[in-house]
């Protein structure tokens, strides 16, 4: 895998672009409310960003070992927007540089992918491409429902998958064919510690943050207490509530 050592901007095609060009498309519109009692608004702007399917899927691979361990593979790749924050005027100030960023295993879900058993299908694509790891799709199981990134700006809509792994380390990551997986590589980490750092800053992604926190749910891990929910008392046992992210 190649090594990111800094992102050049080689070309800003900004000025003179059409908002409907380009890999992200933007609709900028004037609205108004239409209210229940038959009053309408004042019109007001609003701008929204799309991507060529607005939909995508992240998937939380896991292990637990032998001695309780919950192990999770991530990804680490660049990402040329939260790179370029280093060139911004920030009103929270902020010192670190992010060359790459760990994620979740996560992809679009595209034309053609088919409801449901698609979304499983393109999660297998995104473990092998992303981490190397071949899974089968009846082991993908869905953790609650989607949400949404960025309402204010964007329609994307993100949903959430989990599978156990039988090993941590997976096979070659064969990339989606594009540059910018390239410089992609799997991570592995424990459970726990990938929710600190999701909390401290060093993996500043919310998806990744909802989907470690929705498979701890899944799996009856309490990382607070770094126990399961079998081990509590037969009280506590009876009190806990995984809050509806069962496995679909």
């Amino acid at each position: 895998m190649k090594e990111i050592a800094e992102i050049e901007v080689v070309a800003d095609r900004t000025e003179g672009s059409r908002c409907d060009e380009g890999f992200l498309k933007l609709r900028r519109l004037v609205v108004r409310n239409r209210y229940q009692d038959g009053s309408v608004s004042a019109d007001y702007p609003c701008d929204i960003v799309s991507r060529p399917h607005p939909d995508a899927v992240a998937l939380c691979l896991y292990r637990i070992g032998a001695e309780r361990e919950v192990k999770v593979v991530l990804k680490e790749s660049p990402r040329v927007p939260i790179y370029l924050r280093k060139d911004l005027a920030l009103e929270v100030a902020e010192t670190r540089r992010y060359r790459t960023l760990l994620e979740l295993v996560a992809g679009l879900i595209e034309t053609g992918d088919g409801g449901r058993e698609g979304m499983r299908a393109r999660a297998a694509a995104e473990a092998r491409e992303e981490a190397g790891h071949e899974i089968a799709l009846d082991q993908v199981a869905e953790l609650g429902d989607g949400t949404f990134a960025s309402p204010g700006t964007s329609d994307e809509k993100v949903y959430y998958c989990s599978v156990p792994i039988e090993e941590m380390e997976g096979g070659e990551a064969t990339g989606d064919g594009t540059t910018m997986e390239e410089a992609t590589r799997p991570v592995v980490l424990d459970l726990r510690e990938a929710i600190r750092m999701c909390r401290d800053g060093r993996l500043p992604d919310m998806k990744t943050e909802v989907g470690l926190l929705r498979l701890a749910d899944q799996i009856g891990y309490l990382p607070q207490l770094d126990r399961f929910v079998h081990e509590l008392d037969s009280e506590l046992r009876a009190a806990h509530d995984p809050l509806g992210v069962e496995p679909r």
